[in-house]
């Protein structure tokens, strides 16, 4: 009986829409009628519930038309979701790129998109903000790099300039970052910086601030909350946020006017999706740096085969900085050899766990007050145990895990896997009470080095 009452809208009754199912033989569009009192918001890129083989499904308007290709007798929009045009036209433009590329449905690149809906967020007024005001920016860190100040002299002049970045060693790369999205923000146009991890959104958000207004700029991650993630998805989709950074997710943030696309360490496996498509952070990014025609930058301390070859394919530039200064920052790396290394080990010592030129080195650095990194391959104090005539593992009787030793004064060993303690250790295999170490761990290391 509701279905009859209805009355169609009198402008554009037909809505093109875009159903959020996964079947791949379903990712098409559908022509729904509009109602008149639905017109005025169901407008495209919104979110609308309609029906589809007999249950209610999620969709998204895509365009509103006069005429419709279907021959048979079509159905109405159910309701009108929220009249907040969530599906941008660039998103929607990349949601096609990436399906396609990855073989996959648009409903689930969407999905990774945009995020799900928190209706008390959506009705709060956005606060009214300040023009941004400029601010001073330190570009220096940038001309060690070959053709650094060049790259973002042209990120102001809003060109599409490409560049792997390779950082040198014990580069602030999260300020370098903040200073090429200050470039942009500050030239009127929007910037997105996509890291693995909190740590680094965290780390690149503390020296963003302090580039641009703290008000234009937005963290998302996985972390936050679906009300706090909705409400600073909101801003960014409203114009209000001009610097976003997140992890992989944030890659399809809506930033209104992208200068600058920014993807940094990407050969870490956070930046791959695990969730179908399967999409890659910076295949991603790199589509929407091609469909927008804005600058785009790949950086990390070390340059992954799919970077090289952007820059071998001539799309990206090499953004790297001269040998001389590489070598000035590098830190300094002696290798030994077994002729050196025999020289270089007290003859005596033949259970040293350093060579004497790397404990004097230790010594010189800690006397001027520099810090000193050993590492070592297994944590714990002795995580294995052997017999010390014939070499067989000493097992548990119980389990037969790995017995180990958990400090100094421990009495017998215990089990790496069941924790039961051994007090009486005798070898299966000879009879031999006597074991050695087969592994040494961190905090033995320590307390040796400490006793040297």
């Amino acid at each position: 009986m509701v279905t009859q009452t209805r009355r169609a809208a009198e402008h554009e009754p037909i809505a093109r829409v875009l159903p959020m199912l996964s079947v791949p033989h379903l990712d098409r569009e559908f022509d729904y009628l509009v109602a008149a009192d639905q017109s005025d918001d169901a407008q495209p890129g919104v979110r609308v519930r309609v029906r589809f083989h007999g249950r209610l499904v999620d969709a998204f308007v895509l365009e509103r038309r006069s005429d419709t290709d279907h021959s048979g007798k079509l159905g109405w929009l159910d309701r009108v979701i929220s009249a907040e045009p969530v599906l941008t036209p660039d998103i929607r433009r990349l949601a096609d790129a990436v399906a396609a590329r990855y073989v996959g449905t648009r409903p689930d690149v969407l999905r990774l998109a945009i995020p799900p809906r928190h209706a008390g967020v959506e009705k709060k007024p956005q606060p009214e903000l300040a023009p941004l005001t400029p601010q001073p920016v330190d570009e220096s860190g940038w001309a060690r790099y070959g053709r650094g100040e060049q790259f973002l002299a042209a990120i102001r002049e809003g060109r599409a300039a490409r560049a792997v970045w390779q950082a040198l060693p014990g580069e602030h790369w999260a300020l370098r970052l903040a200073e090429a999205a200050a470039a942009t923000v500050h030239a009127g146009r929007g910037a997105l910086i996509v890291v693995p991890d909190q740590r680094d959104v965290d780390a690149v958000h503390a020296a963003a601030v302090g580039c641009v207004d703290e008000s234009r700029v937005v963290a998302l991650s996985a972390g936050l909350g679906p009300s706090q993630r909705y409400r600073r998805w909101l801003a960014v989709l409203r114009g209000q946020a001009r610097l976003v950074i997140g992890t992989r997710s944030a890659v399809f943030a809506p930033i209104a006017d992208l200068g600058l696309v920014v993807v940094w360490d990407d050969g870490d496996d956070n930046l791959a999706e695990p969730r179908a498509p399967y999409p890659h952070a910076r295949e991603v990014a790199m589509l929407r740096a091609h469909q927008l025609r804005c600058a785009a930058i790949i950086g990390g301390y070390a340059r992954t085969a799919e970077a090289h070859a952007l820059v071998r394919s001539r799309w990206a530039h090499d953004l790297v900085a001269a040998r001389p200064v590489v070598r000035t920052h590098a830190p300094r790396v002696v290798a030994l050899d077994d002729n050196a290394f025999d020289q270089e080990r007290d003859p005596a010592a033949h259970t040293a766990r350093l060579p004497s030129m790397a404990l004097r080195t230790a010594r010189a650095a800690l006397a001027a007050g520099h810090p000193v990194l050993v590492q070592v391959p297994r944590r714990g104090y002795v995580p294995a145990l052997a017999c010390a005539r014939c070499r067989t593992v000493a097992r548990c009787r119980h389990c037969t895990g790995p017995l180990s030793l958990p400090d100094r004064d421990t009495q017998g060993a215990v089990c790496r896997w069941c924790a039961r303690a051994e007090l009486s250790l005798r070898c299966v295999s000879c009879g031999s009470d006597a074991v050695r170490a087969v592994v040494v761990g961190a905090r033995r290391t320590a307390e040796e080095l400490g006793r040297a």
